[in-house]
């Protein structure tokens, strides 16, 4: 059995504590308990987490032991200094674990203790630049959604660490339960840890209800033409009424708009899959490979094949 030990700091961000939903679930779909989870702070009792409401934790000491570690973060991780003897034990329990994870700003604390000096991480692409400042010895990845580097993984910022909780579970039991899993927590996607932080949906903010609307139809429908016309009727508006509050809302017109929501899912096949590059190009709703390769130089300085190239080169 795995045992999986999180490690809460005062004011820890909830969101980490959501991940433990991630190996319910495994556990659930394994038919066995595969995992054993136990919840740890600096003198144990009630730990206060971001939103106010409280979890029970065993005292954190020297002959705590697990498998895994999961270390939470907290929302402002510069102006919240941490405890030095929390410190002490992450470096000492982390460096006699099988793994050690950084949930978010949980990065913070494995640095500050020492077990990231030379390794590769990212944390939330907000405070990725001041993890890079205050530990230079660190090579921050700030665009990956995780990173694994031999027995320390570290995952960007809140939905993130479900992330890299479903990439733990396909390190111990495989991808098609990972998926599983994934599907059970209603997940969109199971992402890889290479895949970047940042969304074409996110970016793109509309403001009203309707443009977002749009966007999700449009997203579910990148194989099929979707004129102008037939995203202006989702809306409800006309064609020429809809281009320009597509353009006030989101700063591009709805032609710029659908080819990054494109990119954005071409990348992503070519990253986690095997898939020919003419299925790539059909799916993503490109007119053929040559036209994919046109659009992915044109937004991304590179061809869609090295970006495969990269997915796929093993990470030391």
């Amino acid at each position: 059995m795995h045992r999986i030990g999180y490690v809460f700091p005062d004011g820890f961000q909830v969101m980490a504590f959501s991940t433990q939903a991630v190996f319910e679930f495994a556990n659930l779909l394994a038919g066995r308990p595969v995992y054993a989870i136990e919840n740890y702070a600096l003198g144990g009792g009630a730990v206060r987490a971001s939103v106010g409401l409280s979890v029970q934790a065993r005292p954190l000491t020297v002959r705590s032991s697990a498998d895994t570690w999961m270390v939470a973060g907290v929302v402002t991780p510069i102006a919240q200094p941490t405890d030095p003897e929390l410190l002490r034990l992450i470096a000492r329990l982390g460096a006699r674990a099988r793994r050690t994870a950084g949930l978010c700003t949980g990065a913070f604390l494995l640095a500050d203790a020492g077990l990231l000096d030379g390794h590769r991480a990212t944390t939330h692409w907000a405070w990725a630049d001041a993890l890079q400042r205050r530990h230079p010895a660190i090579q921050v990845e700030a665009d990956r959604i995780y990173v694994n580097d031999g027995p320390l993984w570290t995952s960007a910022g809140m939905t993130a660490e479900l992330d890299l909780a479903l990439g733990l579970v396909e390190n111990d039991l495989g991808a098609e339960l990972a998926r599983s899993v994934a599907h059970r927590l209603v997940m969109n996607q199971r992402r890889s840890g290479g895949q970047s932080q940042h969304s074409e949906m996110l970016k793109l903010a509309p403001k009203s209800d309707r443009i977002q609307q749009v966007l999700e139809h449009a997203r579910q429908r990148l194989a099929q033409s979707l004129s102008v016309e037939e995203l202006a009727e989702v809306a409800h508006l006309s064609p020429r009424q809809f281009s320009r509050v597509f353009i006030a809302e989101t700063g591009q017109s709805p032609a710029k708009a659908i080819e990054g929501l494109r990119l954005e899912a071409a990348r992503v096949m070519l990253e986690s899959g095997r898939h020919p590059l003419e299925v790539v190009a059909r799916e993503a709703g490109f007119r053929d490979r040559r036209h994919l390769r046109e659009v992915f130089v044109r937004g991304f300085g590179v061809p869609p094949q090295a970006v495969r190239r990269e997915a796929r080169l093993p990470r030391a």
